[in-house]
This record gives structure tokens, C-alpha cells and sequence, in this order.
């Protein structure tokens, strides 16, 4: 058995501060393309920052990045980055982030479609107009 002895407080703010980090899209898309990359690799920016679901302001986005988005991950450690050329890399705490999309990945099928596809409640409010009239 272990002596090991857990500081609830640490581990809220712990949890507090990977969620903060993963409460922007730009943050999540960074942390998802590193861990399509290999381990040792970097990934483009402001390319590994969108949704390839929508079309971004390249300018506005590349400002945001390197204003606050990337700053805040790498102060938490979760990367690094560089802006010659503009890349970022894992950090040494990355795990601590990158474990969320592995769990988000593993329970998969459990997902609402509202969060997967973005529809599901448009096309519930439809079927609702539809048995109204």
C-alpha cells in the first residue's frame, strides 16, 4: 500500500486549469493535432489551431494564438512554441491535457450527437415543429 498522500485542493486546481485550457477551440484543436503528430514533432501554426469544420481568419487567428492561446498553454506546460518558425510542441506536462481527448476517444459512442455533429437539437426543435402542426 502507499504512503502517498493526495492534496484535494491541488488536484481541483489541477483539473481547474487543464479545463480552463481546454475551454477555447483554437487550444483543443492544438493539443488534438499534437497527439495525431509523433511525440518528438511539432505542428504548423496557425494551421494545427482550427476546425477544419470552419473557415478561420488566418490574420485574427494567428494574432490570438500568439497573444493568448498559446502563452496559456505553455505557461500551464502543456507546450511549447516557437514563432520562427510558428510551431508549437508538446510540453512537459502535455499528458495532463492530452488525456481528456484519450478518454473523449476511448467513450466514443457515448458522446450526445449534439456534441459530435452539432445538429441534434436542430433537428429535435424540426421534429417538434413538425408534431405541433
Amino acid at each position: 500500500m502507499s504512503n502517498r498522500r493526495y492534496n484535494g485542493e491541488q488536484v481541483i486546481d489541477n483539473w481547474d486549469s487543464v479545463f480552463r485550457a481546454l475551454s477555447s477551440e483554437p487550444r483543443r484543436q492544438i493539443i488534438v493535432s499534437l497527439l495525431d503528430a509523433p511525440a518528438d514533432q511539432s505542428v504548423p501554426l496557425p494551421e494545427s489551431a482550427v476546425n477544419p469544420n470552419v473557415p478561420p481568419n488566418t490574420e485574427t487567428l494567428r494574432q490570438q494564438l500568439h497573444h493568448a492561446h498559446l502563452p496559456m498553454l505553455a505557461e500551464m506546460g502543456f507546450i511549447t512554441w516557437e514563432t520562427e518558425p510558428f510551431v508549437a510542441a508538446r510540453g512537459p506536462q502535455f499528458e495532463e491535457a492530452a488525456v481528456v481527448f484519450d478518454a473523449l476517444h476511448t467513450e466514443a459512442t457515448s458522446i450526445p450527437g449534439s456534441l459530435v455533429f452539432g445538429c441534434q437539437r436542430l433537428e429535435e426543435e424540426q421534429q417538434q415543429n413538425i408534431d405541433i402542426e
